[in-house]
């Protein structure tokens, strides 16, 4: 799917010189995002290029303000509010590069971590077949050690270069990055990843590799929704439990505020289910909380991540 970016006669552009990127004023996030919902970036930049990334963060440190970084957009719920400061969207970033002797693939934050999978799998590498099904980027992977089916980026994570707004570019490893459940430590940090590189196995035919991801892949059209937009699994599991267990125990399928509604077929998915709003769905997550609380004494913490004010 192509998106482009929308201006109007009162649209300001800042170009940056000696770059393919411009930076724009006032641009509506809601395409960027698998949610659909969300309001506008207050400025907005897709970057090519690391000399891109440059120029846009010497801009940065010209004007005083924050940016955020914005992946496949689908971990995430952004207010209908919109962002302050600059949104810095990876998604162009796509350079690729395989290891045949190291089993090593390195790959740019933009790159669709589904598609990567498939690529290992035809190649017989194990280790990515998890990420068949999980609608996001490989920078977005990193940062939220994102997994499933028992695997996640940090078995298979070896480094990543990491640009920071004051113009440091640092290389990190496994251990800088403190990996935990659906935790690191850049998501503390205000920074982007460039790209990574991950450790794969070989061991497996292609033939084996491909049907074992095509299963992985089946089973998550089987279980979860994608009639609907959504932002994946809203909630962590509380180990030993399932999030979506507990919420579908106390008759929460189905559920809705206002465009926001529980799915029926995994209810640790919120949809929107139609002119949802990023508020009706900030409240409808809430409420799950709150019943999860009252009925398990269980506190779900969000998995999704949340961009500006609720």
């Amino acid at each position: 799917m192509t998106i482009t970016i929308k201006t109007d006669s009162e649209t300001k552009v800042v170009t940056l010189t000696n770059t393919e990127c411009n930076i724009y004023q006032s641009v509506s996030l809601s395409p960027f995002t698998s949610y659909r919902v969300g309001g506008k970036a207050q400025w907005y930049a897709e970057p090519k290029s690391w000399n891109d990334i440059q120029a846009i963060f010497t801009w940065l440190q010209k004007e005083q303000m924050p940016f955020t970084c914005l992946g496949g957009g689908s971990n995430l719920l952004i207010s209908d509010r919109g962002i302050e400061g600059l949104v810095l969207n990876t998604r162009h970033l796509k350079q690729y590069l395989i290891d045949e002797d190291n089993l090593t693939i390195t790959v740019g934050a933009g790159y669709p971590l589904p598609k990567l999978a498939w690529k290992a799998a035809k190649k017989g590498w194990q280790g990515l077949d998890w990420a068949v099904g999980i609608p996001g980027t490989v920078g977005g992977a990193v940062v939220m050690n994102a997994g499933a089916h028992k695997g996640c980026m940090a078995d298979i994570f070896k480094s990543a270069i990491v640009a920071y707004s004051d113009g440091r570019i640092e290389t990190l490893s496994k251990e800088d990055l403190e990996y935990s459940y659906r935790s690191s430590r850049l998501q503390k940090e205000n920074a982007l990843v460039l790209q990574a590189t991950l450790n794969l196995e070989s061991g497996q035919s292609k033939e084996e590799m491909m049907a074992l991801t095509t299963s992985n892949f089946k089973m998550r059209k089987q279980t979860q929704p994608y009639d609907k937009p959504s932002c994946g699994s809203v909630f962590r599991n509380p180990k030993p439990q399932a999030a979506g267990w507990l919420i579908e125990q106390i008759g929460l399928k189905g559920h809705q505020i206002g465009g926001a509604q529980v799915a029926h077929r995994h209810a640790n998915f919120i949809l929107n289910a139609g002119n949802a709003t990023a508020r009706d769905i900030f409240n409808l997550i809430q409420y799950v909380q709150e019943k999860v609380e009252e009925n398990w004494s269980i506190l779900l913490h969000p998995e999704v991540k949340f961009l500006g004010q609720f």
